[in-house]
């Protein structure tokens, strides 16, 4: 049964982030409020945010938390005739009453009536549960509220040694943060190298970055709780030892935040996302779903992967807010690409690893490819690796990863390109891309490693 926009519906939005509110303000675009009622529903106090920015927040290279906020619920209410409530968590969905429960930051709970559903709960930090961890210092950078929060316990307090856990694109990201504010660091991980997203030969040369900007890094250990003093962190645990330490970031990475849809009978998937189908709905209808809290179909192992971003979570907002306000749209599914920048080293990669390959079932080839970001005699030319991975046989692209300085990491979307569109290695060696000194050499990077890879297939 599809449910459709009638005269004067009502759309529940919970969760006022990326996903929510670009499903609210799309489904806006198309029905103005004499049609459609929109509520949103967001249990801290910042609406559309920029996560990504937080540890650029902390460090102080934003200086204000106003910067991070694409749109603030004033503007929402003022400019979209959205009305957001700050302040109100979702506890529970009623399907067969089409309500959402709520509790007020102040102690009241209400119901809010729906016939739509936009369900945008976003992802939670993967717990650690360990010894200690409720210690003051030990802090977690998920929400913008985490982020203000981090940076006020840094500028009061003023520590001069920190730990970070966990080596992901946040962990580390933070830990330049912590380097850049003069404090000193030590990151923690059970990995074999930093950032698991690339193959391990890659992620060696992030360590070797780190390690050039005097962050003390230990892999292959696991942290087993923390030591305090009148409850603030003094230090770190882990089966090889004690770090001292006067403030933790927590960046072991996240989970769907899809309990609330579990509890009121949503399909979740076997990635523990909810199941959303291409028009981004639910298994009950009128109900919606998008961004961190849904697994997404990935266009090179072609199933189902939870790969929480910003980009997907405002696409996915802007296909369901399509759909709810009666136009027709679909998410076309992930590759997983992303991009960030270590002590200067920009790191990117795209689609499958090695490890993920063999998991998904793929029998590959890879080569890695030393170059220059440009011709080697101009100014500036900066060093930078490819790797490209293939199907043996097939020669199709299943993902890459670059690393490098300035100027390289941005190559990723010639790959995530190559690879959205099912290109073959040799198509690619083929690929016309622009060529001026001060821009590439005359054989860009990309190029080279594919016709080198495509050799091997």
């Amino acid at each position: 049964m599809e449910h459709t926009v009638n005269s004067r519906s009502r759309l529940v939005v919970v969760g006022g982030d990326a996903a929510g509110m670009s499903a609210a303000s799309q489904a806006r675009r198309l029905r103005d409020s004499r049609e459609l009622e929109i509520v949103a529903l967001e249990r801290g106090e910042h609406t559309s945010y920029s996560a990504c920015g937080i540890p650029y927040l902390v460090s102080g290279v934003v200086p204000r938390k106003q910067d991070l906020v694409a749109r603030d619920p004033d503007t929402f209410r003022r400019d979209f005739a959205i009305d957001v409530r700050t302040g109100a968590e979702a506890t529970g969905i009623d399907l067969d009453q089409r309500s959402v429960a709520v509790r007020g930051t102040g102690g009241g709970h209400w119901t809010e009536r729906f016939d739509h559903l936009m369900v945008a709960t976003g992802a939670v930090p993967r717990e650690l549960e360990l010894p200690g961890c409720a210690a003051a210092g030990i802090l977690g950078v998920q929400t913008l509220d985490d982020g203000i929060a981090a940076r006020a316990f840094l500028d009061r307090n003023q520590p001069r040694e920190a730990v970070v856990v966990g080596c992901g694109y946040i962990g580390l990201e933070m830990a330049e943060a912590l380097v850049q504010r003069g404090i000193r660091v030590r990151v923690i991980d059970s990995g074999e190298e930093p950032m698991s997203a690339l193959d391990p030969d890659m992620g060696r040369m992030v360590r070797e970055a780190l390690q050039g900007m005097g962050v003390e890094v230990h892999l292959r250990e696991r942290v087993t709780g923390f030591r305090s003093q009148r409850d603030r962190v003094t230090g770190v645990l882990t089966a090889q030892g004690e770090y001292p330490a006067e403030a933790v970031i927590l960046g072991t990475g996240v989970r769907p935040d899809s309990d609330l849809a579990r509890e009121a009978g949503l399909d979740i998937g076997p990635t523990g996302g909810v199941a959303v189908d291409a028009r981004m709905r639910t298994s009950a209808p009128g109900v919606w779903a998008a961004g961190d809290c849904v697994e997404s179909f990935h266009r090179v192992t072609r199933g189902p992967a939870v790969v929480p971003l910003g980009t997907h979570a405002n696409k996915q907002g802007r296909v369901a807010g399509t759909n709810i306000g009666g136009g027709y749209a679909r998410f076309e599914g992930v590759l997983g690409t992303a991009i960030t920048k270590v002590c200067g080293l920009e790191v990117a990669h795209t689609g499958l690893n090695e490890e993920e390959a063999r998991r998904a079932g793929f029998v590959s080839e890879a080569v890695a490819v030393e170059s220059t970001s440009r011709a080697g005699y101009y100014p500036g030319a900066e060093r930078m690796t490819v790797k490209l991975r293939a199907e043996r046989g097939s020669g199709r692209l299943l993902g890459g990863q670059i690393v490098g300085w300035e100027n390289a990491g941005k190559r990723v979307d010639v790959l995530a390109t190559a690879l959205w569109n099912g290109m073959t290695v040799e198509d690619m060696a083929g690929m016309d891309l622009s060529y001026a000194p001060p821009f590439s050499p005359v054989w860009d990077p990309v190029l080279i490693a594919a016709r080198k890879v495509a050799e091997r297939c």
